[in-house]
């Protein structure tokens, strides 16, 4: 599988803290029996769910934003595999599968784009790979059965989890259509116009093509909604939103009674359950914010959306442990491990 870069157990305990009397995490997670198989692997595993990193920052850059959205993939696996096995979370459930490596499409643009406009059609461009690379290891998840739990990368990569997602559950027979729903902690839509592909308008696409049939966001901020999409969204019965300050400054429903909604928005067909970290406060992503919800709000968001709808994937995307503007913050990939296995118990205790 072009692009894919599989791990091994070798490659996970190299990177798990041993310690005597405890169980980590790493020691639990499995890897692919057959690296030359990927098929066959993710077929035998006695896995439920399936992780797979896309460390890349090109649709972020494609969308006129501030790259680093690949740097949070590497301190995740760091803090994913070093948490502790016990009857909380043991994780012999979890296949480890490895990530996707754009790294020599980047290099590509920036050796060979000579001026900021080509830069920007490069990168647009180059997302249409990545989709097509998200889409198939996606939809061969699904199709065996398995929930992807896809760790970004920019949220351009929502449009390859849609439609991974919606052929793979459509192959298996689960759904009778190729469509899946989709709901998306956010503070912003990401439903911008059709203008090639960017992390901006991902839910777009995937509208445009059919794969996407419901989608609802929680948290968007009025003040970064364009009036165009807002106009879409008001006059599509399937598209529906409540925004940030409906919640928190008018208070017209709890974050809780938001989510809800959502689910119940949702609830007749499989849904994919999105994560844009630009919508916590103070964490680093391109599109950081000094205003949103807290980390809480995201914990509790994961886990009461694993539990109340049929998940098709859980994608967390954008967040960054460093920008290339100079900005770092290290936490960044523990607070990803923590939502991630938050999602992992809310849906094994189903």
């Amino acid at each position: 599988m072009q692009y894919l870069k599989v791990y091994n157990r070798h490659d996970v305990l190299s990177i798990t803290r041993l310690r005597r009397f405890e169980t980590k995490i790493g020691e639990r997670l499995l890897v692919a029996q057959d690296p030359t198989n990927i098929e066959t692997s993710i077929a035998n595993a006695k896995a439920k769910f399936v992780i797979i990193g896309v460390p890349e920052d090109i649709g972020v850059k494609a969308n006129m934003g501030v790259g680093g959205a690949s740097t949070a993939w590497v301190p995740f696996l760091e803090s994913f595999v070093n948490i502790q096995s016990n009857d909380f979370f043991a994780g012999d459930d979890v296949l480890l599968l490895g990530h996707l490596d754009f790294t020599g499409l980047a290099a590509l643009i920036e050796n060979n784009a000579q001026t900021a406009e080509e830069r920007l059609e490069a990168y647009r461009h180059a997302v249409n790979p990545i989709d097509t690379a998200v889409e198939h290891v996606v939809k061969l998840i699904t199709h065996y059965n398995k929930i992807p739990i896809v760790i970004g990368g920019g949220h351009n990569n929502a449009y390859g989890c849609i439609k991974g997602a919606a052929k793979g559950l459509f192959k298996a027979g689960i759904i009778p259509l190729a469509q899946i729903n989709a709901i998306n902690l956010d503070a912003h839509a990401d439903f911008r116009p059709i203008e090639g592909r960017h992390s901006g308008n991902g839910f777009r696409y995937a509208d445009e093509d059919g794969y996407l049939d419901k989608y609802c966001v929680v948290g968007l901020h009025e003040n970064y909604l364009p009036q165009n999409v807002w106009l879409d969204i008001v006059n599509d019965p399937f598209l529906d939103v409540i925004t940030y300050e409906d919640i928190f400054l008018h208070e017209k429903r709890s974050f809780m009674q938001a989510v809800a909604h959502a689910t119940d928005f949702t609830a007749d067909s499989y849904c994919g359950i999105e994560l844009d970290l630009d919508c916590i406060e103070h964490t680093l992503s391109s599109a950081a914010s000094p205003l949103g919800i807290k980390p809480l709000h995201a914990r509790q968001y994961v886990s009461y959306a694993a539990a109340d709808c049929k998940p098709a994937y859980l994608h967390i995307s954008e967040g960054a442990t460093q920008l290339e503007d100079g900005r770092r913050d290290e936490s960044t990939g523990k607070l990803i491990s923590y939502l991630v296995s938050d999602f992992i118990k809310a849906v094994g205790s189903l």
